[in-house]
């Protein structure tokens, strides 16, 4: 896996996941282009950077919930004169309560953001990614996508189709040098349970952003990178556990345990 003389792409780069795989990825050498809603978080976050790694940080303001978000950044960047060798889609949200009870507006937004932004924006570089060969396609998942999930059922399809997604692309292209890898943590103490508006979203014990994305570069550091990895054994076991019980008994456990 290559670091230096590189540029990683970090969607949702302002808070959590982001901005620690920003952090990881410009110690080792990597340029990162940090890409969010909040321009004064990338800024903060840019500056930081620049100081502590000697890297170029550029912070790009975008909302990738926006139909045509992929092609926009991506001339967004062919303007600025940068190219990126690495993506990272992390940019995501999810929601609990009963399904009939979900803001239409905000399940539209959470599936435009959670799915179609990341087949749009990975489909505008994945060329680019593929003719470089160095870096990675990396998609942030969840446990939530190994089973239904009561009481987040927006959100566990959304992980569902974007673990599927990351794995066949994967396969597609397992000739070139390009690493693909979904990541699925369980709960991570970001600003996610802030979104989400309770605890009750919250299954198992919590893992540090800093393990999650130190598990993440592991998988991409291997010598044959897996297509998709779960973060932490614990989660690895109830993702392991979920795909072999029955899906009734698998829906069952999920409902109980998120409180539906």
């Amino acid at each position: 896996m290559s670091y230096q003389g590189t540029s990683a792409l970090i969607t949702g780069a302002s808070a959590g996941l982001g901005a620690e795989f920003a952090r990881q990825w410009a110690e080792r050498g990597a340029d990162v282009v940090l890409v969010a809603r909040r321009l004064d978080r990338l800024r903060t976050l840019a500056a930081e950077l620049e100081k502590a790694y000697g890297v170029t940080a550029t912070p790009i303001a975008a909302d990738l919930a926006r139909p045509g978000a992929g092609a926009a950044l991506r001339e967004e960047l062919r303007a600025r004169g940068l190219t990126v060798q690495t993506l990272i889609n992390n940019a995501g949200f999810g929601s609990h309560g009963a399904f009939a009870e979900q803001d239409p507006e905000q399940i539209a937004r959470m599936i435009q953001l959670n799915t179609c932004a990341v087949a749009d924006v990975s489909r505008a570089f994945l060329p680019q990614l593929v003719a470089d060969g160095r870096g990675a396609l990396v998609t942030v998942a969840s446990t939530a996508a190994y089973q239904p999930t009561p009481a987040m059922a927006v959100y566990g399809a959304t992980k569902a189709f974007v673990l599927s997604l990351t794995e066949a692309l994967a396969y597609e292209t397992r000739t070139s040098g390009l690493r693909v890898l979904a990541v699925s943590p369980g709960p991570v103490e970001t600003e996610f349970f802030d979104v989400v508006g309770t605890r009750d979203a919250m299954v198992g014990r919590a893992a540090t952003p800093v393990a999650v994305v130190t598990a993440t570069r592991r998988a991409l550091e291997r010598r044959r990178t897996p297509p998709s990895v779960v973060a932490g054994l614990g989660n690895r076991l109830s993702a392991r556990a979920a795909q072999f019980a029955p899906r009734r008994v698998a829906l069952l456990a999920a409902g109980h345990a998120l409180k539906a």
